[in-house]
């Protein structure tokens, strides 16, 4: 069976489409998708209160005093949460303590050397990013 010219180049380019478009499938499919691993930037709460304020304002079309009552509802909602948190605060320190003693009771003492250190670093790095202890060890 012969095929003429226009008949191999037909196939030859049929071949060469069929690439390009899984190519480019493959591409959206794969590549396209990826997750970006950076944590988005936080807005600072001033500026998070500030925007929401506004949204609020502008959507709802409170007038003045509205939004005087809603900024002293927010005052009030802030200061509840932050009385919140320094209630539980000792209770979660409790437990951090609790957590450490029976990991490090498991531990060789050269392991618990090495533990103590290792806490006492991250402690450090808290420190200097202006973080409290996080979950966990």
């Amino acid at each position: 069976m012969k095929f003429s010219r226009a008949a191999i180049a037909f196939y030859i380019g049929l071949v060469f489409a069929s690439g390009v478009v899984l190519g480019v499938f493959g591409h959206r499919l794969y590549a396209v998708s990826t997750v970006s691993s950076k944590a988005p930037t936080k807005m600072p709460p001033e500026e998070f209160r500030k925007k929401v304020v506004a949204e609020y304002q502008s959507r709802l079309k409170l007038n003045d005093d509205q939004v005087a009552r809603l900024n002293s509802i927010l005052d009030e909602t802030r200061a509840r949460i932050e009385e919140t948190r320094q209630k539980m605060h000792p209770a979660y320190q409790k437990i951090r303590e609790e957590q450490n003693e029976k990991f490090r009771s498991l531990l060789s003492p050269d392991q618990q050397v090495e533990y103590d250190k290792m806490r006492k670093e991250r402690e450090e790095r808290q420190k200097q990013n202006g973080r409290g202890p996080g979950p966990g060890l």
